[in-house]
């Protein structure tokens, strides 16, 4: 195509490609949303941090709350478990009214019908202290379980307080990304627009052809439909980050900007394999375990003797005056021993669950440990691919940014056709969402290592 002479009629074509110039070079790099102009209206939103953002999600109802009751439930269990060894102490207090036996000859003493009742009426008022004697071990047992039981809720608690902040470093970020990204379309449309303008006047002047000017309208047209997209993207990710801060829907938020979060090669090389087996989760499992083995215990001790004890002070009187109820007052003192003999083997069937209970507690662990083995390879590939691909992203916004500026003045002066800008259009927006993409993964891998290595 033959070199095309510049054109005479159009003097503002050159301030207009630099304003152009000028917007993409903003929209490279995401800048602070425009001051309201109206602020009673649309107050500042001030950025909210990741540590406060989860300081809001812990005190919010969520599975790590459940978790902390479930804890205190636990801790009540055990409780339970050590005032079985205590003695009892109550005061029961009966009246009796038996009716007089009938049939008795005349003079005798009136007597209660009933063989088993010693008075008509009777006055009962005891103070009795009963308890067992853990001679099968079973009091025992069931104390060391609901303490296993206690230590897998605590590592429960952890491992649900580590599940929450994945999420909302994962949502933070998220929205972190949505954000930038909502940036990058407003400038992308608005380097488009200025392109439109510039080939309308190279229209106006004869320079180009109308399909140039249809081909620049269709570029502003996507990037429009890209921004629209970008907006709706980033009040779902708004709102996703809302829920787990507990703000409400109506309230601003905003987080810190994405481009600052470069990556660090020490930041993830600092964490090993080895450090797997420091997650809560294995403590979880082991005292689960343990748990299990405290169940085969007392499942067994159903099968052994018993001995309980109740000591008793007070009155049985029939009446409540004197000598009558001094006659009657006194002192008891019971041993009681069982030996169980038959119960058609359900604590045997009991023994059996709670050795099958281990086993699973046993296997879950083994599966875990190789789970979570994966987990850290994988977030450790996912950060140093995000690392490579931040750079090679950098690299590739910078090499873009100077792609459209020389396809622009090559276009502007009769070098080059329309197509070759809108595709230098279309790969700087690419490259900006590819770097993007690249910092969101690289902050979210980071994170799944540290909760992978139990940081």
């Amino acid at each position: 195509m033959s070199k095309r002479a510049r054109p005479k009629v159009v003097p503002l074509a050159v301030p207009t490609i630099l304003v152009c110039l000028a917007a993409s070079s903003l929209a490279q790099v995401p800048t602070p949303s425009p001051t309201p102009q109206n602020p009673s209206q649309n107050p500042p939103v001030t950025s909210l941090t990741l540590d406060e953002a989860l300081r809001l999600a812990n005190a919010q109802a969520s599975a790590y709350q459940s978790a902390i009751l479930n804890e205190r439930i636990a801790s009540e269990d055990v409780k339970q478990a050590q005032s079985a060894f205590l003695p009892k102490l109550s005061a029961p207090l009966a009246y009796i009214y038996t009716t007089p036996s009938s049939g008795l000859p005349a003079g005798e003493p009136r007597a209660p019908s009933f063989i088993a009742s010693d008075a008509i009426g009777a006055y009962e008022a005891f103070l009795s202290v009963s308890g067992d004697l853990d001679i099968a071990g079973k009091l025992r047992a069931t104390l060391a379980r609901n303490r296993a039981l206690l230590a897998a809720a605590h590592a429960g608690t952890e491992v649900a307080r580590r599940a929450l902040a994945q999420a909302v470093i994962e949502n933070y970020y998220g929205l972190a990304l949505a954000v930038a990204q909502h940036r990058a379309a407003a400038g992308n449309l608005t380097a488009a627009e200025e392109f439109e303008h510039i080939t309308s006047l190279l229209l106006s002047g004869g320079e180009v052809a109308q399909v140039d000017l249809t081909r620049a309208e269709l570029q502003t047209l996507t990037r429009r439909d890209e921004l629209e997209r970008a907006r709706v993207n980033e009040e779902v990710a708004a709102g996703s980050l809302r829920v787990l801060v507990g703000y409400e829907f109506s309230r601003p938020i905003t987080t810190s900007d994405l481009a600052l979060a470069l990556p660090n090669d020490a930041e993830y090389e600092q964490f090993k394999a080895e450090d797997v087996s420091r997650r809560p989760e294995f403590i979880q499992f082991e005292q689960e375990l343990l748990a299990a083995r405290q169940e085969v215990k007392i499942a067994r001790a159903d099968r052994l003797p018993s001995l309980s004890y109740s000591l008793n002070g007070g009155f049985d009187s029939d009446s409540l005056t004197q000598p009558r109820l001094h006659q009657h007052s006194g002192a008891s003192a019971t041993i009681s021993f069982s030996i169980p003999l038959f119960d058609w083997g359900a604590s045997r069937s009991r023994e059996q669950q709670a050795r099958l209970r281990a086993q699973v507690a046993e296997n879950e662990r083994t599966l875990a440990q190789r789970g979570f083995t994966q987990q850290f390879y994988a977030a450790r590939a996912q950060a140093t691919s995000a690392t490579a691909r931040v750079r090679l992203a950098r690299d590739g916004v910078t090499k873009a940014q100077d792609n459209l500026t020389a396809s622009i003045a090559r276009y502007r002066a009769g070098e080059a056709q329309i197509v070759e800008v809108t595709d230098a259009q279309t790969t700087l927006v690419e490259q900006r969402s590819a770097l993007y993409q690249a910092l969101f993964d690289y902050q979210t891998a980071l994170a799944r290592l540290k909760q992978a290595t139990g940081q």
